[in-house]
């Protein structure tokens, strides 16, 4: 039985079972955010961290359809997905369901929440900082990963200096 396990966080770098074979994709109409709290592995029940989770996310093919609509034709193997079956863990904004669902923040706040949020798998700002590099390894310039993981340094260059 083959099974396509879809890492949009952690997993990249840190899958923690055996594959047979890794590939680079991505979800058309979704987006990496920072919405999902961590109880269990980079913060507490008391003190969250952040992790990713995937929003939906249409604007990028609703734009793109508008401004090429002058065009007559396009790709039809460009919307055929490269595989299929695959699993992904996503979380809901629904909190009664999802109790760790923290949603949007000012990118500040959720740069102090992650600063200051460390569970069993470590400082919460590791994750972010392992998640940047993961993606930049793969050619990947995700842009609220980008501006959340400065806006951790930024916070943290601060502490450091005493400004």
């Amino acid at each position: 039985m083959v099974m396509w396990v879809f890492g949009y966080g952690s997993l990249i770098w840190k899958t923690g079972f055996h594959y047979d074979e890794r590939v680079v994709g991505f979800i058309r109409g979704y987006r990496r955010v920072f919405y999902q709290g961590s109880t269990d592995h980079r913060g507490t029940p008391d003190f969250p961290g952040r992790t990713v989770t995937l929003q939906a996310f249409p604007g990028e093919l609703c734009y793109l359809e508008v401004r090429e609509k002058q065009y007559d034709s396009k790709d039809p193997d460009s919307m055929t997905p490269a595989i299929n079956g695959v699993m992904v863990y996503m979380a809901s904004p629904d909190t009664r369901t999802n109790k760790n669902y923290l949603g949007p923040a000012p990118l500040e706040e959720m740069a102090k929440q992650i600063i200051h949020a460390e569970g069993p798998s470590g400082p919460n700002r590791d994750y972010i900082f392992h998640l940047e590099n993961a993606l930049n390894q793969l050619g990947c310039d995700d842009l609220h990963v980008r501006d959340v993981a400065n806006a951790v340094r930024k916070i943290l260059l601060e502490m450091k200096t005493g400004l």
